[in-house]
C-alpha cells in the first residue's frame, strides 16, 4: 500500500499564507481590534501606578477617584474591543475553512482512482474526517489566539521598556530559557506528530477493513490475527503519542517554571534602582503588574503550541493530497468507433509481478462478452484496464483506434462504465441519488430506470423519489443499494458497460431478472460482464475464460461446451 504525499513545510507556509491572504480585510480588521484592545488593557497597570505615586506624594480623594473612573473605563472598552475582536476573528475562521474543506474536496476527486486504491481507505478518510477538522480549530482558535498574544506580550513588554529601560532588561529574565527550549520543541514536534497522524491513518485503515470483512473474518476464522493485527497497530498509534507527549512533558515545566523570574528580577532591580532615585514606587508596581498581565498571553500560546503542532502536521497531510498528479486529461483523441481491442497487455501492481501475461482480445460494438474463472485469475485487473483505470505495463488497449488511457476522463466515462459489487448511498433523496449519473433526466426516466433494474421497491417508499436515504433516514439493504447502482448506469447510458460482479449483492433470483431486465434496456451497447454465476456466460455472445493472467479459451457457450475444456468443466461443476 502507498501512502499519499505529505507537503514539505516551505509548502505548508505558502499555502498558510495564500488561506490568510484571500480575506486580508477581515484580517486586518482584527488585528486592528485585537491590539486596540490590548492597548486599552495596558493602561489599567499605568493609571494604576500613577495612583501609587499620587497617594505617596499626599494626592486628594477626588484625583484618587477619576484614574479609578478612568481604569474602569478602559476595562470595559478593553471588554467591548475584545469580544469584537473574538467574533470577527471567528467569522473569518469559518470561511476559511470553509474553503479549505471545498478545496479538498475538489483535490480528492481529481485523484486517479488508481491512487486512491493503493493509498488505502484508511488515509484518506483520516484526512478528509480528523485532520480538515484538525487544521479548523487551528484556524479559528489556535492562530487567532497566537497571533494576538504574540502580539499583546510585544506590547506589554513595550510598556515596560518605556517605564524605565532597566526594568525592561530586567523583564526579559526568563526569556533565555523559554527560546531555548521552544528551539528544542518546535525541532523536534513536526516529525513526532506527522508520526502520529500516519500512524492513525493506519489504524483507521485497519479498523475500516476489519470491519468491511467482518464476515470473512467470521468465515475463516481469523478474528484472533485481525486483532493481534489492531493490537500492533494501536501500539504504533500509542508509541508516538508517548514521543509527542514527551516533548511536552519538558516543554510545558520549563516554559511554566520560567514565569516568575521577570517579576522576580523587576521587583529586585526595582528595589535597588528606587533607592537610587531612578524609578517610581508607581513604575516598579507597574512593570511588575504588566509581567503579572503578560502570564495570560504566555499561558495561551502554551495551551495552543501543542494544538498548532498538531494542526501544521494535519495541513501538511491535507496539502499533500493536492501533491499527486490528476488524472491526465488527455490527449484530445477521438475513437472512431466502438470497438475494443487488447494487443500483449501485461499488468502488475506497483513493483510487483505482472497478474496479467500477454492478454489478446478483441470486443466488437454491441456484443456480449462474459470473462469467467477462478478467483485471482485476474478478471477485475482486466475489466479495470478497459476501463481505463490503469495502463498496462506493455501493450496496449484502445477503444475505436485510441488508446483508452489517452482519452480525456470525462470522454472516457462517457463511453465506457465500470460498475463494481461495491456500492454507495449518498445522504439525500432517492433522486439526489440517481442524479448523480444524469443530472437532467426526468422524474419518469428515474421510475423507468429503476423498474429496469428490477427496483419496484420504490413505490412503497412513503415520498417516492423524494425519500431521504443515508444514515438517520431510510436505510437501504446491500441488494437495494446495488440496484440503485445499476439504475445509475441505465441513466448514465454509456456505450460501453463493464460489469464487475455487479449483480453480487443480490440473491441468485433477483441477480437473474435483473441481468434479463438489463439485457433488455441495454440492448445494442457493448456489455463485458464478470461474473461467478455461470448463467451470465450462458447469456453471452462469447466467454473469455482466464486463468493465471491468461485467456485461456475464448468462444461461445455451446462451443465451449463442446470443446470439453476447462469451461466445460466450470459449468458442469455450476450444475452439479
Amino acid at each position: 500500500m502507498t501512502g499519499l504525499p505529505v507537503a514539505d513545510p516551505a509548502t505548508v507556509r505558502r499555502a498558510a499564507r495564500e488561506l490568510i491572504g484571500r480575506d486580508r480585510r477581515a484580517v486586518a480588521v482584527i488585528l486592528v481590534l485585537h491590539v486596540a484592545a490590548t492597548v486599552a488593557g495596558l493602561a489599567a497597570p499605568w493609571l494604576l501606578g500613577i495612583i501609587v505615586d499620587k497617594v505617596v506624594a499626599g494626592a486628594g480623594t477626588g484625583t484618587i477617584d477619576r484614574l479609578a473612573l478612568a481604569i474602569v473605563g478602559c476595562v470595559l472598552v478593553q471588554t467591548v474591543l475584545s469580544r469584537y475582536a473574538q467574533y470577527a476573528g471567528h467569522r473569518f475562521g469559518e470561511r476559511a475553512v470553509a474553503r479549505l474543506r471545498e478545496e479538498f474536496v475538489r483535490r480528492t476527486l481529481a485523484l486517479p482512482v488508481s491512487v486512491v486504491e493503493r493509498a488505502g481507505t484508511g488515509d484518506l478518510a483520516t484526512r478528509s474526517s480528523v485532520d480538515v477538522a484538525t487544521v479548523g480549530v487551528t484556524v479559528r482558535q489556535v492562530v487567532p489566539v497566537v497571533v494576538i498574544a504574540s502580539a499583546q506580550l510585544t506590547l506589554l513588554f513595550g510598556a515596560i521598556f518605556l517605564l524605565h529601560p532597566v526594568l525592561g532588561v530586567a523583564a526579559l529574565a526568563g526569556l533565555p530559557s523559554i527560546v531555548a527550549v521552544t528551539r528544542w520543541y518546535l525541532r523536534r514536534a513536526s516529525t513526532a506528530y506527522l508520526a502520529e497522524g500516519a500512524a492513525s491513518a493506519e489504524l483507521t485503515e485497519t479498523l475500516t477493513t476489519t470491519a468491511e470483512g467482518a464476515r470473512t473474518v467470521e468465515a475463516l476464522r481469523l478474528a484472533d490475527e485481525r486483532v493481534a493485527h489492531g493490537r500492533t497497530r494501536i501500539g504504533q498509534v500509542w508509541a508516538t503519542r508517548r514521543r509527542t507527549l514527551g516533548l511536552r512533558s519538558v516543554f510545558y515545566p520549563v516554559v511554566e517554571s520560567s514565569y516568575a523570574l521577570p517579576i522576580a528580577a523587576v521587583l529586585l532591580v526595582g528595589g535597588l534602582c528606587l533607592d537610587n532615585g531612578l524609578v517610581t514606587l508607581g513604575e516598579v508596581v507597574a512593570a511588575a503588574l504588566y509581567l503579572q498581565q503578560a502570564i495570560g498571553p504566555l499561558d495561551q500560546i502554551l495551551q495552543w503550541m501543542e494544538q498548532a503542532q498538531r494542526g501544521l502536521a494535519s495541513f501538511a497531510r491535507v496539502l499533500g493530497v493536492g501533491q499527486v498528479p490528476p488524472e491526465p486529461r488527455g490527449r484530445g483523441s477521438v475513437p472512431s468507433g466502438e470497438r475494443i481491442e487488447v494487443r500483449g497487455a501485461r499488468f502488475g501492481y506497483s513493483d510487483g509481478p505482472d497478474v496479467l501475461h500477454g492478454i489478446d482480445l478483441v470486443v466488437r460494438p454491441g456484443e456480449r462478452l462474459a470473462i469467467v474463472g477462478p478467483s485471482g485469475a485476474g478478471k477485475s485487473t482486466l475489466a479495470r484496464l478497459l476501463a481505463g483505470i490503469d495502463r498496462p505495463r506493455h501493450g496496449e488497449v484502445n477503444l475505436g483506434g485510441c488508446p483508452v488511457t489517452d482519452l480525456d476522463p470525462a470522454e472516457r466515462r462517457r463511453r465506457i462504465a465500470l460498475v463494481t459489487q461495491e456500492h454507495h448511498v449518498f445522504l439525500g433523496s432517492l433522486r439526489d441519488n440517481l442524479a448523480f449519473a444524469a443530472p437532467d433526466a426526468t422524474d419518469a426516466e428515474m421510475r423507468s430506470a429503476l423498474v429496469a433494474v428490477g427496483a419496484e421497491w420504490y413505490a412503497e417508499l412513503p415520498d417516492d423519489l423524494d425519500t431521504e436515504l443515508g444514515d438517520g433516514a431510510r436505510e437501504l439493504s446491500p441488494a437495494d443499494a446495488q440496484q440503485v447502482a445499476l439504475a445509475r448506469l441505465v441513466l448514465a447510458d454509456p456505450h460501453t458497460l463493464i460489469l464487475d460482479e455487479a449483480t453480487a449483492a443480490l440473491d441468485p433470483t433477483t441477480a437473474r431478472r435483473t441481468e434479463r431486465a438489463l439485457g433488455v434496456v441495454l440492448a445494442g451497447r457493448t456489455v463485458i460482464a464478470i461474473a461467478h454465476r455461470l448463467n451470465t456466460a450462458h447469456d453471452a455472445d462469447r466467454v473469455a475464460v482466464m486463468a493465471d493472467g491468461r485467456i485461456t479459451e475464448l468462444d461461445s457457450h455451446h462451443e465451449l461446451l463442446r470443446a470439453d475444456g476447462a469451461y466445460a468443466a466450470l459449468w458442469r461443476s455450476w450444475h452439479g
